[in-house]
């Protein structure tokens, strides 16, 4: 099934696509709920640098960055980001330069957090790396980069900055636009009647975009479960909407979203970013020894222990429901194990 509009933009390959649906019958047996069964869309297999949700979006900046002409590409995030890891993997591959920010967003953390995981593969891809202390002023970390954007300009360079703020279109989303309709084929071909979406919800991008494709396929019947990682549901789901309605745009969809359509709930933040919560460390747990599935202890440990909560609370009833992993599997190596 192929999503119209997304062939306006340009685009760099990077990921392995398709990524695999599969079935995760233990878990389904483990919680007997009698509902149509849990699935996983493995978006940890999308093949950069230890894969992830984010090669999808960084398809479409890069492509971006790579027609205006850019030398150099700079990037925020946390310390133990995916995302910075990912983006520094992409230059490499495209062969451009790589400036990443990193933000001490998570307070109180052991050494290991500082050295390894995403920090090690961001310093063996080659990234230039700058650390700031501040991790919660996300247009100021923007900022930033902005600044350094322009000191590189000066000295020769061509940067292109990938801005994290919801004030700037959000070209990744359209990654999960085209993810919805990829989902939805292969449910189809497999006969799985997919009733709810359940995923990660930080940057809103991967939420808003599943949203935006569900719409435009015509499946509003299919829901999509943000569980927060990073702020509140009414901040989050207030930024949802913004971003879902900017994709719209982007894509010249009309507003095919509304505040109704945008589900998250806050259960599993417990004390913010990168603070593991107890469900969401039992669900890490249980997902690698019942399936052999290996999730992070930042975003999708926390998605599990949600969707597990949600089908506890009956909220797929008799249709079964997919689990969008993200990836972050290197950030298991910043963390101490489970208690």
């Amino acid at each position: 099934m192929k999503m119209q509009g997304l062939d306006r933009f340009p685009r760099a390959k990077l990921a392995h696509l398709p990524t695999s649906l599969e079935s995760l019958p233990n878990l389904t047996r483990h919680i007997d709920l009698g509902f149509g069964g849990l699935f996983v869309k493995r978006d940890d297999c999308t093949g950069l640098a230890m894969g992830g949700n984010k090669a999808r979006q960084l398809e479409f900046y890069f492509g971006d960055a790579i027609a205006r002409g850019a030398s150099v590409v700079l990037i925020t995030g946390a310390i133990q980001s995916n995302y910075v890891r990912c983006t520094a993997a992409a230059a490499a591959k495209l062969g451009l330069d790589c400036v990443i920010q990193l933000e001490d967003r998570v307070k109180d953390m052991a050494v290991q957090y500082h050295v390894s995981g995403n920090v090690l593969l961001d310093e063996l891809l080659g990234a230039e790396i700058r650390r700031v202390p501040d991790g919660e002023d996300e247009s100021g970390a923007d900022r930033a980069l902005d600044a350094l954007a322009e000191e590189l300009s000066l000295k020769g360079a061509v940067p292109y900055t990938i801005h994290l703020s919801p004030e700037h279109p959000p070209l990744g989303a359209l990654g999960y636009v085209e993810a919805a309709a990829e989902l939805l084929a292969q449910a189809a071909e497999a006969e799985i009647d997919v009733g709810s979406v359940v995923v990660a919800s930080g940057s809103g991008q991967t939420h808003a975009g599943l949203l935006v494709g569900l719409h435009a396929c015509g499946r509003d019947d299919v829901s999509v479960h943000g569980i927060c990682v990073r702020r509140s549901a009414s901040l989050q789901r207030a930024r949802v909407l913004v971003c879902a309605r900017a994709v719209s745009r982007l894509l010249g969809l009309g507003e095919l979203v509304d505040a109704r359509d945008v589900d998250v709930t806050d259960s599993q933040l417990g004390d913010g970013y990168g603070k593991p919560t107890p469900e969401s460390e039992r669900a890490l747990v249980m997902a690698a020894r019942l399936e052999g599935l290996l999730i992070d202890p930042v975003y999708t440990s926390k998605a599990m222990a949600g969707m597990l909560e949600l089908a506890q609370a009956g909220a797929f009833r008799d249709r079964s429901a997919v689990f969008i992993h993200t990836g972050g599997t290197p950030a298991l190596f910043g963390y101490p194990p489970p208690a």
